[in-house]
């Protein structure tokens, strides 16, 4: 038997029967089921562990966060910023920031001084604190540079890692600074128009990226800032504010408030440098309150042009004494007064109006109220307590009410624009839909003020604001500020508005500048015909080519400016 087994062992292969068919496919059956068996245990084992870490993650305290929930402020995506042309004013820009798990720090003491070693401005007691936290998530440093990251990356200390977020950027510097404003460390609106508009920009709020377009244009928004520096640094003033607006449409092209600053870096800017003194700012403006009381006498009929006041002798009304700095001693008709900037005459023609009747138009032209502008930084105008007769009169050549310079230059617009008050807007307009405002003067009011305007640039104290090939109408302003003793006769708040080309003005510019110093070339004056009134000459020479005004030569075609005729017609469609 024994030998016969044997012989079976070691039957050559094509002496081997085939097994029965039916053990062959319980046999892959068998095998199949313990594949799938061991799948089974696999999917149940990788669905307990992405529990257990979900779990850790999201609700065990003292675990460490997700990025998105981290103990530091959320960063959101945010619109861009756009000036009127589509140049970009400001926009998102992906950076990384560098975090630890103190727990998985292995010497904080070391880690501490490699990382103050490596960037600047990092301090290793502070690092140090951080990383010797009981938490799980520290802030290292947020918003690194490129060449940051890669510092901190080759340090490979363990426990040391880091987070993409979102940085709002400014290409321009400080271009524009007080109308764009600045976000916070989280991307959430802080000033201007980031805090205005944070909703509209970030994107919890916007279901489509499209950028905001601002009526600003960079173009002119650099020459103003220019100008305007050039001025504030010549004169040695504590401060100087511009603004460019479009009479028609209300835009502001341009808007400046120095001293200045970054917005990329704003934290660390003083706070008399975020001070906006073109909206947030308010000042008695002096002898530019002087249009709107000639315009007001005219449109009540009150006066004309030939209407003459006795300016021969100082006012005295009580306590006060009302005098003119350029003194005629003599009889002024309504022109001179205006022309040669005589307080006394302004007094007298204001007395003429009354001061009800003041208080109207002055609420119509937009002295009373707030100027209703896409900023957060908006002044409120500065009222009499009461007004008196006295008021009425010094309000007339611009003391006793405090506004801000974007509320003048709207005054002013509708002054020139064909009589009707447009709000000012940092936003800009479809040229196609209808424009608010209201009327405030008759359209031939707005023409015998434009040539009036016209007459103090081209024979009166606002001489150096004259432009060849332009012309120029405005008028000055010397306001002495006022102290706690009373009005302080060398601290001036000088100014000059212009509008230009004036026989059919599209385009007006302001500058002010705050305690300005004279100097040899201005004879020691600071007054507004002597720092500002230069400034505009220059800004309206330099701005009129690229705003496609052109230069009326003598004897040429004239001006390519848009008829004031269709604006006024524009007005009538829209006032009310």
């Amino acid at each position: 038997m024994l030998r016969e087994e044997k012989r079976r062992t070691f039957l050559l292969p094509d002496q081997i029967t085939a097994p029965p068919s039916r053990s062959g496919a319980s046999s892959v059956e068998a095998s199949r089921n313990r594949v799938i068996t061991v799948a089974a245990g696999f999917a149940l084992a990788f669905a307990i562990l992405c529990g257990r870490l979900i779990d850790l993650t999201l609700f065990e305290p003292g675990s460490e966060p997700r990025h998105s929930v981290a103990s530091g402020p959320i960063t959101y995506e945010r619109a861009d910023i756009v000036d009127r042309r589509g140049v970009l004013l400001a926009a998102n820009l992906r950076t990384a920031s560098a975090y630890a798990d103190p727990q998985l720090v292995i010497d904080p003491g070391a880690a501490a001084d490699r990382l103050a070693g490596a960037i600047a401005g990092l301090d290793r007691d502070d690092v140090l604190q951080k990383l010797t936290s009981p938490r799980r998530f520290v802030w290292i440093k947020r918003g690194l540079s490129p060449s940051d990251q890669y510092a901190i990356h080759s340090l490979g200390i363990p426990g040391v890692a880091f987070q993409i977020e979102q940085r709002r950027v400014y290409p321009h510097g400080g271009l524009a600074s007080h109308v764009l404003g600045f976000t916070g460390i989280d991307n959430r609106g802080l000033a201007g128009i980031e805090k205005s508009f944070d909703d509209r920009l970030s994107a919890a709020s916007r279901r489509q990226a499209k950028p905001l377009a601002l009526s600003i244009d960079h173009r002119v928004q650099f020459i103003l800032e220019q100008e305007i520096t050039a001025a504030h640094d010549r004169f040695k003033s504590k401060g100087a504010a511009g603004i460019v607006t479009d009479v028609v449409t209300g835009e502001v092209l341009a808007l400046v408030s120095l001293p200045n600053f970054d917005p990329n870096d704003a934290s660390v800017a003083p706070d008399d440098a975020l001070f906006n003194r073109a909206t947030l700012g308010t000042y008695e403006m002096g002898s530019t309150f002087k249009a709107f009381t000639v315009a007001m006498a005219l449109d009540a009929g009150v006066a004309d042009l030939k209407s003459r006041y006795d300016a021969s002798q100082p006012l005295r009304v009580a306590r006060f004494t009302i005098r003119d700095f350029h003194a005629k001693n003599r009889w002024l008709s309504v022109r001179e007064v205006f022309v040669h900037s005589s307080n006394i005459g302004a007094a007298k023609i204001a007395l003429d109006v009354g001061g009800k009747r003041q208080q109207a138009y002055l609420r119509k032209f937009g002295m009373l109220n707030p100027e209703p502008i896409e900023l957060p930084e908006v002044g409120t105008p500065i009222l009499p307590k009461r007004w008196r007769d006295i008021t009425t009169m010094t309000v007339a050549f611009g003391h006793g009410l405090a506004v801000s310079p974007i509320q003048l230059a709207g005054g002013i617009g509708a002054l020139v624009n064909g009589g009707v008050r447009v709000p000012m807007t940092l936003l800009k307009r479809d040229p196609d839909a209808d424009i608010p405002g209201h009327r405030v003067v008759s359209p031939s009011v707005s023409r015998q003020m434009r040539k009036l305007l016209r007459s103090v640039v081209a024979d009166g104290t606002g001489n150096q604001a004259e432009v060849a090939g332009y012309a120029v109408g405005g008028k000055t302003g010397s306001a002495e500020k006022s102290g706690k003793r009373g009005y302080r006769q060398k601290a001036l708040i000088s100014s000059f508005v212009g509008a230009f080309p004036i026989e059919a003005p599209r385009y007006l510019v302001l500058v002010m500048l705050d305690e300005p110093t004279g100097d040899k070339k201005t004879f020691g004056y600071a007054t507004g015909g002597w720092t500002a009134a230069p400034a505009v000459g220059q800004i309206v020479e330099r701005i009129a080519p690229m705003l496609g005004v052109a230069p009326q030569l003598p004897g040429g075609p004239g001006s390519a400016a848009i008829p004031v005729g269709a604006l006024v017609q524009r007005g009538k469609s829209v006032a009310h």
